[in-house]
């Protein structure tokens, strides 16, 4: 490795670990013509980067010791972690802080938990640095990802040069933006990924209304999902929709989807989003379904039983029952609740951590590079931008569009309920949308029940508050 490594200090930025992600966006860094130093734990990984970047190979410094790699990166230095989430961040941090200077700055860039990334920001002390969210998996990193970034101001503005290289691009606009103090970038990857949970799982349930209630062979529903992809739903996630569902098997010539175990993996960022939401008292019922659908189809044996027991619950709908239209309108509609409730959610964090997160900039750094990018989310800004401190569904443009796509998000629960086709996520929007459209609502009912077993008290509709019934014994 050693006969690689160039002259010391000539790297503009530093790189540790060189998994699928990490990898990719060296690549990305030196391909937008910056030096960078790179470092792995295992030195055959790193020789193996090296000799596989090509023409790139010029501007990556392999390095074979931690401290060569440090040595290697012009002062004051910048270095990215790209290792996995939890202890291995911490125990590098801790590695490296025995070989920086004061003003040499760290960033982590993986998938942090963001309360980890506010204690490290606080544990570092003066040590500068930053939490920054990268969405748009092995291709985005290579090429142009999402970027959300948390920490200091004055410290983004050392390294956002490269950052706004390296993103993604919106006509000529960098998908990569500063979002606030501490964790805030990687609070906004997290509801990011909420988001991504939800729409995925809300596409998954319109392929399995297609297959499962209407019949359509695979081809069709690839078909499908391809137009769909020209009109208002189009993005990145329906787009790869359409290819996946037209994708051959090559081994057994079956659709590719037919040979794929029906268990979602998750790394946990979904889970974040929900514990948190939790915590702040932010309704995102359309992204708790989707993890918690996650989780049920884990349990595949259970299902399997359940079948046998009960019976197959998914049937053929009725003919002309539901059209492919009307199919498209739901998913519409359940799009712009579940964003609605990623920004609901970001806004009471925002709040609640002081870090006056830019809802605005937030939709405009995911209209490129990362995986929820969509066409939406340029007319999200502008509405976030116009109607301050609103919901998304009450902005007027997407007030018009839920007017006119409601109905069939409730004609397609209702028909997917009545022929025993799962629909939570989709469902749950549908719930969100009428609660908040009921001025009054039964929670009274809650509220007399409290009182009632624990004296907790009410208010009066009329005025008074800290009431209570005549409940007698």
């Amino acid at each position: 490795m050693r006969e690689r490594t160039k002259s010391m200090s000539t790297a503009e930025i530093g790189l540790i670990g060189l998994g699928t992600m990490g990898a990719a966006l060296a690549l990305n860094i030196a391909d937008n013509g910056f030096d960078i130093a790179v470092w792995n734990r295992t030195t055959e990984k790193t020789t193996a980067f090296v000799d596989k970047a090509g023409d790139l190979a010029s501007r990556i410094t392999g390095t074979d010791t931690l401290e060569d790699f440090v040595k290697s990166i012009k002062a004051p230095r910048a270095i990215i972690l790209m290792v996995p989430a939890g202890k291995i961040v911490d125990d590098q941090i801790a590695a490296l802080r025995q070989l920086l200077d004061a003003d040499d700055m760290i960033i982590d860039a993986g998938n942090a938990n963001f309360h980890d990334t506010n204690r490290r920001a606080r544990d570092v002390g003066d040590l500068p640095f930053l939490g920054i969210g990268v969405s748009g998996g092995e291709e985005g990193a290579r090429f142009g990802p999402s970027i959300m970034g948390g920490g200091k101001r004055e410290y983004w503005d050392r390294v956002a040069h490269i950052l706004e290289a390296i993103s993604a691009k919106h006509k000529g606009q960098p998908c990569a933006t500063w979002m606030g103090e501490e964790g805030a970038g990687h609070f906004v990857k997290a509801v990011h990924n909420g988001i991504e949970y939800a729409d995925m799982q809300m596409i998954a349930e319109t392929y399995g209304i297609m297959r499962d209630g209407m019949g359509m062979h695979h081809d069709a529903i690839g078909t499908t999902f391809a137009d769909w992809d020209k009109g208002v739903l189009r993005s990145y996630l329906i787009e790869i929709s359409g290819k996946v569902a037209a994708t051959k098997d090559p081994e057994s010539g079956k659709p590719m989807l037919d040979v794929i175990v029906d268990a979602a993996g998750q790394k946990g960022t979904g889970r974040w989003t929900v514990i948190e939401a939790q915590h702040l008292a932010a309704a995102i019922p359309a992204i708790d379904a989707a993890v918690v659908a996650r989780n049920l189809s884990a349990q595949r044996q259970t299902r399997a039983a359940g079948q046998e027991m009960f019976g197959a619950a998914p049937h053929h709908l009725p003919h002309d029952s539901l059209s492919l239209d009307t199919l498209e309108k739901a998913l519409i509609a359940g799009k712009i609740l579940c964003y609605a409730q990623g920004f609901e959610m970001i806004t009471k964090a925002s709040d609640h951590y002081g870090w006056t997160l830019p809802l605005p900039a937030i939709a405009e750094v995911w209209r490129e590079g990362c995986i929820i990018r969509s066409d939406m989310l340029d007319d999200m800004a502008s509405a976030l931008r116009d109607e301050t401190g609103r919901s998304l569904m009450l902005a007027p443009k997407f007030a018009k569009m839920l007017k006119e796509t409601h109905g069939a998000l409730r004609h397609v629960v209702a028909q997917a309920a009545m022929h025993g086709l799962a629909v939570p996520a989709l469902s749950s929007g549908l719930a969100y949308f009428d609660t908040m459209r009921t001025a009054r609502g039964t929670a009274n009912m809650i509220q007399g029940q409290r009182d009632f077993f624990g004296a907790h008290g009410f208010e009066r509709v009329d005025g008074g508050t800290d009431q209570h019934g005549p409940w007698g014994d």
